[in-house]
């Protein structure tokens, strides 16, 4: 559980970033799910379970950009000092 806590904290930001992202993207897509099926269940079924997918793969993402920031800066330093 320290590691959950640990990443959390570490990451407090992004989380809360994804988290709106989040709310955000449920409401447009509950908008338009009902505006193309015409039917509240699905369109909350649909609403719930897609963002939640982006989510998860949105705060993978914005690590990987993260990462390769990183990345490139290590290397722009490196050029600099040879």
């Amino acid at each position: 559980m320290s590691h959950i806590r640990r990443a959390a904290r570490q990451n407090k930001t992004m989380l809360m970033k994804t988290g709106s992202y989040y709310l955000i993207h449920i409401c447009v897509a509950a908008l338009v799910a009902y505006a193309v099926t015409g039917n509240l269940w699905a369109s909350l079924t649909l609403s719930l379970l897609e963002p939640t997918v982006q989510a998860v793969a949105f705060f993978f993402h914005e690590k990987a950009w993260e990462r390769a920031a990183r990345r490139h800066a290590g290397n722009a330093g490196a050029l600099q000092n040879a």
